[in-house]
């Protein structure tokens, strides 16, 4: 297996300056470090600039192109992987039809939950830009799951790593929402996190990715630790400071 970590904060120079921070690239992949706030794709009808106008704009020097792999929300920070050409990307999608990558993420959450792990079932209904809980005989549902472990209890918070079985919009928000421990920072799914001001999005963060490549048939596993604005917000609530490794 081939094993790449990233200890946060981005590259200095041009890719610094233009919001890319590349985890690890070959001929066939690039794995990017996503900072919040900035788009996975272009929006429709705006020019606002997005991890892939960005990243085909660096690739279009080489006589390449990336393609779509997957999908962050915008508010969320960490790994977004892209294809260089279409027969790979089509291999990548594959895999995460078959949700066989290992997708990990890091949340903080609002609360204790009652249970150090567990696993989550909710069925989904797209209402507009929302994702609303509804029940499994809904004709219109989607099954949403997820798998969770507590990492630390904070003050009035948790650290949680969820691990998605399916990825659908907003998942992990929804779900852990839907169990009375919101997201800090979601104001989205919960509008009295307006008033939060330790942190000024989502707090999650794509910390760990793994799959298979496309062209080797290897296993790639990518880690990157949360930026800064996640981790003062993790101190501020009480997560003592790693001193070294």
């Amino acid at each position: 297996m081939k094993r790449f970590q990233s200890r946060g904060g981005h590259r200095s120079g041009k890719q610094d300056r233009r919001q890319l921070h590349v985890l690890y690239e070959d001929d066939a992949v690039v794995v990017l470090n996503k900072r919040a706030k900035l788009l996975a794709v272009p929006a429709d009808d705006s020019d606002t600039p997005s991890a892939l106008s960005i990243l085909s704009e660096e690739l279009k020097a080489k006589r390449q192109r990336a393609f779509v792999v997957h999908r962050i929300d915008r508010h969320t920070s960490g790994i977004l992987l892209f294809a260089k050409t279409w027969p790979d990307r089509e291999a990548l999608v594959q895999q995460f039809i078959r949700h066989t990558p290992v997708r990990e993420y890091l949340a903080a959450v609002r609360g204790h939950l009652r249970l150090k792990e567990g696993t989550l079932v909710h069925y989904f209904r797209q209402e507009g830009m929302f994702q609303k809980v509804t029940t499994e005989g809904d004709p219109k549902s989607s099954r949403a799951e997820l798998r969770y472990s507590v990492e630390h209890h904070l003050r009035a918070a948790s650290l949680v790593r969820v691990s998605l079985v399916t990825g659908l919009q907003n998942q992990i928000r929804v779900q852990l929402s839907a169990i009375g421990h919101p997201v800090i920072g979601d104001r989205k799914y919960n509008p009295s996190e307006k008033l939060e001001r330790r942190i000024t999005r989502v707090a999650l963060h794509a910390a760990r990715l793994q799959f298979i490549h496309p062209r080797s048939g290897e296993s790639v596993c990518i880690d990157c630790e949360p930026p800064p604005d996640f981790q003062s917000l993790l101190q501020a609530l009480g997560l003592p400071i790693r001193r070294g490794r």
